[in-house]
């Protein structure tokens, strides 16, 4: 085999053919004339701008700098004093699980967008550590800018309040207004303070929906739903004008439960006769009339709270409880961020760890952020769990009323197939854990909920509108050929053939009976007896508990107590497992949690802001935010309208 193998060549003078002379090079003339005025001013404009554009660039460099030297500077969380009030006041609504918000946004953004939504774990976690911590001598509760999240959270709140109090610590609550949520959390407190025109607003729980069929047969828009279970009423407000009596039966059966649980604990509280709270709330107007309109009054006649007064003198109580801040003329208060920055300063070095991975939201196909549940992004936060040596016990938390069937299983079967790494899995239910988060729940070894949860709902649905009316109602119509029977017929512009409906349906009521069977061989019971307790049927907790859908009844920290026994951990960690984030989200994370150091409680005088608006849009948005969501591959669902918790 030969090689080519290539040289360059070397380098050498020029040289000319013989005998021809060489070439004449033209002589350089050097011009020693200045350039022309216009010349010197374009050449000056742009030496101008390419100063300009580096002085930017370098001040742009060093204001990066300065905040970053800042950010760094500031990590460290500041010295708490030798005793203060531990504030607890949550803003937005109370979630298992933060939704992601771009750190960029947080940093550019005048309001805190934070503030829409509180994590309850960090409530919890702040409020235990202060029960034993000798600095906190009591904890001032605002739950004026409080908007919601289900009754199941605030009792997880509760206990940890509850377990305050036994410590001999008091807990007062302080608002303008206490609106039904806000007055439940308020109701562990110790004493409960009104503002002199404020009022306890209590009206009990409801289950209203709009419904649109009228409106769609008006607009031309047809919608083809297909289900699996009687109580399956996800598509009800598009296919009628009222609630069915299946409907009605079951909403009537789970929310007067609920409702049962709130009177209930609160008389239990605020040691109240049996049924006070519903005569409060049944006589309002009678009551009312006696005290000439004065709800703060009649709430104190009431004893719903114990100490009516204006603004000054709560915050002049709330000094003489905890002491004056040396900050300003308000109580002397820690809040929780900076609390919870203060003692998780020091990593643990605790060797075993007990994982919680949260799963919340609606459950979709795919990569997802924080706030919904993704099966790709479900099954990276599993795995990374299952790498980690250290874990040797695990807890998956759930709050989700479901989503997509497919993205169910893919999460679930990874659940199953984490099982090998031989460690104790334990689901907690959160305040909703039902359909697609049910099917999710199968692969625990036990499953934990709240008397209050909302479970159940083992049910199917399938929809699929076409718009052919819409369109001939303006002179658009359809036509064209195709090679079969099914070919084009799943066309927004077509009506739904016979045949295509029965394949729907045949995909609709194959994947019920996959739910039903997965749940009777992970309840150890026969198919036919779920397929009884099913049907699209939503259950309480406690409920669930009795037609053995669950096994046990606790909060988080009930089940982390008790996952740590089965593991025979006498020591260890909690760690909530969370996905990595990039850099940049690490570094622009950095600068706005540097702001968490500040001592200076905000005032409960605050209570209400634009958070209330929020609060009255947010049910009647989320339909639609819902179904931007729903992108399974087969457009079938496990997933539960009615368990939105009141």
């Amino acid at each position: 085999m030969s090689v080519n193998h290539y040289e360059p060549p070397i380098a050498s003078a020029p040289t000319t053919p013989a005998g021809t002379p060489p070439p004449v090079r033209p002589t350089q003339v050097t011009n020693n004339k200045k350039p022309g005025a216009f010349r010197r001013f374009l050449s000056g404009m742009g030496a101008g701008i390419t100063w300009l554009r580096n002085t930017l660039l370098n001040t742009l460099f060093i204001i990066v700098l300065i905040i970053f030297i800042v950010a760094i500077s500031s990590s460290a969380p500041p010295p708490l004093p030798d005793s203060f009030a531990l504030r607890v006041a949550p803003t937005g609504l109370l979630v298992d699980q933060r939704s992601y918000i771009d750190p960029a946004s947080i940093l550019l953004s005048d309001d805190d967008p934070e503030e829409a939504e509180t994590r309850v774990s960090d409530l919890v976690e702040a409020i235990n550590k202060a029960s034993t911590d000798k600095r906190v001598t009591m904890i001032v509760l605002e739950p004026g800018r409080l908007l919601g999240g289900g009754i199941s959270k605030m009792n997880e709140i509760g206990q940890a309040l509850e377990n305050f109090k036994q410590a001999g610590k008091k807990i007062i609550a302080v608002s303008d207004h206490y609106s039904q949520d806000q007055y439940y959390l308020a109701s562990f407190a110790d004493e409960i303070y009104l503002h002199n025109m404020g009022m306890v607003e209590i009206t009990g729980y409801s289950r209203y929906m709009n419904y649109y069929k009228t409106a769609l047969d008006k607009l031309g828009v047809t919608i083809h739903a297909f289900r699996s279970g009687k109580y399956k009423d996800y598509l009800e407000p598009y296919l009628r004008d009222d609630m069915s009596a299946e409907s009605r039966e079951h909403n009537a059966q789970w929310i007067n439960e609920l409702w049962s649980g709130y009177t209930q604990k609160i008389e239990s509280l605020r040691r109240l006769p049996p049924g006070s709270i519903n005569d409060y709330v049944n006589n309002a107007d009678a009551h009312l009339a006696l005290t000439a309109g004065d709800s703060a009054k009649l709430a104190l006649e009431k004893a719903l709270v114990d100490k009516v007064a204006s603004r000054q003198e709560m915050e002049q109580a709330l000094i003489d409880a905890a002491g004056k801040s040396s900050e300003g003329n308000w109580y002397n208060g820690v809040g929780i961020k900076s609390y919870l920055a203060n003692i998780r300063k020091m990593p643990s070095l605790e060797p075993n760890k007990i994982a919680v991975v949260v799963a919340s939201g609606a459950i979709v196909d795919g990569y997802q952020p924080d706030g919904s549940i993704g099966s790709e992004s479900m099954l990276e936060l599993l795995r990374q769990v299952r790498d980690d040596k250290a874990v040797k016990a695990l807890v998956i938390r759930i709050d989700s009323g479901g989503g997509s069937a497919f993205a169910s299983e893919i999460i679930r079967s990874e659940i199953i197939a984490l099982r090998e790494k031989n460690i104790p899995i334990y689901i907690s239910m959160g305040t909703v854990a039902a359909s697609g988060g049910y099917w999710i729940a199968t692969a625990g070894d036990k499953i934990w909920a709240q008397p209050t949860t909302i479970t159940g709902s083992i049910g199917v649905f399938g929809a699929f509108p076409t718009l052919e009316k819409s369109l001939e109602k303006i002179g658009v119509y359809t036509d064209g050929v195709g090679t079969t029977e099914l070919a084009g017929t799943l066309r927004l512009d077509r009506p739904l053939t016979e045949k295509a409906s029965k394949v729907v349906q045949l995909g609709v009521d194959n994947v019920y009976q996959r739910f039903i069977t997965l749940v009777a061989d992970a309840r150890n019971q026969e198919v036919d007896a779920i397929d009884a307790i099913a049907q699209g049927h939503v259950w309480t907790g406690n409920k669930a508990k009795e037609i053995g859908l669950v096994d046990e009844l606790g909060t988080l920290n009930d089940v982390i107590a008790a996952i740590a026994k089965e593991a025979n951990l006498s020591s260890y960690s909690v760690e909530f497992a969370q996905r990595p984030l990039s850099p940049k989200e690490e570094f622009l994370r950095s600068l706005t949690e540097s702001q968490a150091g500040s001592l200076m409680p905000q005032s409960f005088l605050e209570s209400f802001s634009s958070l209330q608006l929020l609060n009255t849009l947010t049910p009647a948005l989320k339909p639609l935010s819902d179904l931007q969501k729903m992108n399974d591959p087969q457009g079938i669902y496990v997933q539960c309208l009615d368990c939105v918790a009141p």
